[in-house]
């Protein structure tokens, strides 16, 4: 038996397309965090949907929490706005499934209706069916995936209709939410400037637009590389301004004793430390 399970948040959009897709499955795990929309009202409707609430905490962990939520030990991960086709179902009911394995799923991309064939959006494969004992997501908060070393990849034919941008306002959304997990996630492990945000945007769009040839998609293309660069932009700029904030918060909290000088480390000169003592102190 195969438990399909779905995080959730404000997904009314195009939730009743996706649970009517996989109604044929013995589960369907909806992990909600906080909508405000009519999100959880569509999906009681469904009589193998079993709904639960939490707090979001990353992508990564509320997948494995919806899959530890679930009673079977199958898995199959699907996005809020992803709908299985009839061909995949198919597919997947005829399977002699190998728990040693992890299956992959072709993507069909979408933005305002049309399928991108282009910019890096198609072949687009995933891991997204497992077997829960075997393996699990990463924790990641943004760009998760499902762990696969040394587990045989099946790649399954049938596609998922990913719906994945209906306007330019999804993208800004999207850009907004994924550059601050970004920056949370490789605050104080990546280091950042504007010039490298300038690079890996320019580099993101010319290979999106260039290299996988998003120019033959047409005005879509044009906009979804655009999108692509701003929004790679946009996560190296937010996580610039986090490792400042976090070197700032390191100096304000030097242990300093009152009328005592700063233990100097070898390598500190003591005007580095009269610099590092006025910014944290900065003027009112």
């Amino acid at each position: 038996m195969i438990s399909v399970t779905i995080l959730t948040k404000n997904s009314a959009r195009h939730l009743s397309e996706v649970l009517h897709s996989v109604r044929s499955f013995d589960e369907v795990v909806v992990l909600d965090s906080g909508s405000t929309d009519d999100t959880l009202d569509l999906a009681s409707r469904f009589s193998n949907v079993k709904i639960y609430t939490t707090q979001f905490k990353g992508f990564g962990l509320l997948h494995n929490e919806a899959a530890a939520l679930a009673r079977n030990n199958w898995i199959f991960s699907l996005d809020s706005d992803e709908v299985m086709t009839s061909e995949l179902v198919q597919e997947i009911g005829s399977l002699s499934l190998d728990e040693e394995a992890v299956y992959s799923i072709c993507m069909h991309n979408y933005y305002n209706g049309k399928w991108i064939r282009r910019c890096g959006w198609y072949p687009d494969r995933h891991v997204r069916f497992f077997h829960r004992r075997i393996t699990r997501f990463t924790e990641n908060e943004v760009h998760e995936r499902v762990l696969a070393d040394g587990l045989r990849e099946i790649a399954l034919a049938g596609p998922v209709r990913h719906y994945s941008f209906s306007c330019v306002g999804d993208f800004i959304a999207k850009a907004q939410l994924y550059s601050d997990l970004f920056a949370r996630q490789h605050q104080g492990k990546k280091s950042s400037s504007i010039g490298k945000a300038v690079r890996h945007g320019l580099a993101a769009f010319a290979r999106s637009f260039l290299i996988k040839r998003g120019f033959l998609d047409g005005r879509e293309g044009f906009i979804v590389s655009a999108a692509n660069g701003m929004g790679t932009f946009y996560k190296y700029l937010k996580l610039m301004e986090a490792n400042e904030k976090r070197e700032i918060s390191n100096v304000a909290h030097l242990n300093v004793s009152p009328g005592r000088r700063p233990t100097l480390g070898c390598r500190q000169s003591r005007a580095g430390a009269r610099r590092a003592l006025r910014i944290s102190t900065p003027p009112v």
